[in-house]
């Protein structure tokens, strides 16, 4: 009386397996197609965003032309035509997963939660979540936030981090969520919010960039140092170790340190101005162990 029910249980293993064999590979779509879509933050500074003649670039960007390259060698496109696709905090996963992307380069963390809808290559950055104030604020710390209004960009960890730790402190913060980092240092600007939270690396850019860079401050201890690394889909080893290998060979011969001081040591554009942010010990760590191990 079993045999039916086992080979049903059988068939249905079968009919998953075959299905997730005749799942394209990226590498597959973009041979197939002749295009691969990067995707790149507008207001990510250094690591994605837009310059004067409104083209992205930054580290992550340039990190992401390399790998380009390395596609263009696997499939044997020397042609290869590179579309591009703004995305957000929001969406960026989303357009991952459903095909609108094949790969984005930008400020997203690699995390547990993360890794449960899309793959992350080697991390190449490591931060912390904390805050941009006014300069005349009086803000030194989180504590100095009981009961004001805070500012995050809506679907990032940052957002996430400080309305669980305003739950569990009983800090009364009034959270808001903004579309993007821009809109977000605008309401701190404005005066509709007395800070904004997010990564250390992403604030000292907007405060760089800013027009009047002594107005702003980057306040608080570090929370919850996570790291940064490229986006891929999910059960796509071979892309994953493309991507990976392009990291560890720009590693090894002394590229990757060359882009690090270019973006984050140098003055950059729009403005030229120079981020003066040496390489933390995490990064230096993992510039060894070329690990992908995500924050929790």
């Amino acid at each position: 009386m079993r045999t039916p029910h086992l080979t049903f249980a059988a068939l249905m293993a079968f009919s998953s397996t075959l299905a997730l064999a005749q799942t394209p590979t990226t590498l597959d779509k973009v041979k197939a197609s002749g295009a691969i879509t990067v995707a790149y933050r507008e207001a990510s500074i250094p690591f994605s965003y837009l310059d004067d003649k409104a083209q992205p670039v930054g580290f992550g960007w340039e990190i992401c032309g390399r790998i380009v390259d390395a596609v263009k060698k696997a499939t044997g496109h020397a042609d290869l035509k590179v579309q591009t696709q703004a995305v957000t905090s929001a969406n960026r996963i989303p357009l991952l997963m459903n095909g609108t992307i094949d790969i984005e380069c930008g400020s997203t963390t690699n995390n547990s939660e993360r890794a449960k809808q899309v793959a992350f290559a080697t991390n190449y950055f490591y931060t912390g979540t904390r805050f941009l104030v006014k300069s005349n604020s009086g803000v030194k710390s989180l504590d100095d936030l009981k009961g004001k209004t805070v500012v995050s960009t809506t679907g990032t960890t940052n957002y996430k981090i400080i309305r669980n730790l305003n739950e569990e402190k009983k800090l009364g913060i009034d959270l808001v969520g903004a579309k993007d980092h821009t809109d977000s240092a605008l309401l701190v600007q404005t005066g509709r919010a007395l800070a904004f939270a997010m990564d250390d690396i992403l604030l000292y850019g907007l405060k760089a960039s800013s027009a009047n860079p002594a107005d702003f401050a980057v306040v608080g201890e570090a929370i919850q140092v996570e790291p940064y690394a490229i986006m891929l889909r999910r059960d796509d080893p071979a892309f994953k170790k493309l991507v990976d290998d392009t990291l560890a060979a720009l590693i090894r011969s002394g590229d990757f340190d060359k882009l690090y001081k270019k973006w984050f040591q140098s003055p950059i554009p729009p403005k030229g101005i120079n981020l003066n942010a040496p390489m933390s010990k995490e990064l230096l760590d993992n510039m060894k162990a070329l690990s992908d191990k995500p924050a929790t």
